[in-house]
């Protein structure tokens, strides 16, 4: 089964190879949670703190599915004006 990833930002940085024009996609052997498949990527869990799901938010225990697309945010701040 096959999914889609994108990565935002810092995430980024932590997946040797990734090219965000593209993103990622992985040949997986079964569902896995959002979770496991970010560990799969060496993604440190408490870094994510938005996970999209074909365009949904949701979960780290969402269950992925073949032909999902798959988005890991971490958090995201602002200034002060």
């Amino acid at each position: 089964m096959s999914v889609s990833v994108r990565l935002s930002t810092t995430l980024r940085n932590l997946v040797p190879g990734y090219e965000p024009a593209e993103g990622l996609i992985l040949e997986i052997k079964e569902n896995l949670t959002a979770l496991e498949l970010a560990q799969k990527l060496n993604l440190p869990p408490a870094d994510i703190k938005i996970v999209m799901l074909n365009g949904r938010r949701v979960t780290l225990e969402s269950v992925i599915s073949d032909g999902d697309r798959v988005g890991f945010f971490p958090a995201v701040g602002g200034g002060a004006f």
